[in-house]
């Protein structure tokens, strides 16, 4: 298995985790990880960017990190995050954003360090799952490490 950013990352500030690779024409989308790993869906995180048009302490991209089957409340996550509104990043401007395309992307290793959080609901298990930095690898770590690497918080952010 190639190593990724997220994972020297990881690595380098001694997270523990577990890689697991699938193939990618089964669907990129959490739901599908979570089944291909039985796994819960609700342990499977996906990784999603969004964009304020106001700045925020100099930021205006920040990244939420929730689980497979729940929908973003982007009222929750501006209030969150500190701004009066929040839109998903267009997938034309993920990749120059964040060094990642859309299925791969992870909260580790980012191009840059956006404001993350994590909904709290990652606490409630042992480990989650969250992209290993590329499509069709899967990362099973400690939701408080992650949260420690990555300088994230943890909030109610889902639906």
């Amino acid at each position: 298995m190639q190593k990724t950013n997220a994972m020297r990352i990881l690595e380098t500030v001694k997270v523990p985790f577990k890689a697991y690779e699938y193939d990618p024409k089964e669907g990129v989308d959490a739901i599908k990880v979570a089944d291909y790993l039985h796994k819960p869906v609700e342990q499977v995180f996906k990784t999603l960017v969004t964009e304020s048009p106001t700045q925020q302490h100099g930021f205006n991209h920040y990244v939420f990190v929730i689980p497979a089957n729940c929908e973003l409340d982007v009222k929750k996550a501006a209030l969150t995050a500190h701004v009066k509104s929040l839109e998903m990043v267009p997938l034309k401007k993920l990749t120059p954003l964040t060094g990642y395309i859309h299925g791969g992307c992870s909260p580790v290793g980012m191009k840059k360090n956006f404001p993350t959080f994590i909904d709290k609901t990652a606490i409630l298990f042992e480990t989650i799952c969250v992209s290993g930095g590329k499509v069709g690898l899967t990362l099973e770590l400690n939701a408080e490490q992650l949260a420690g690497a990555i300088s994230a918080g943890f909030a109610d952010l889902t639906k």
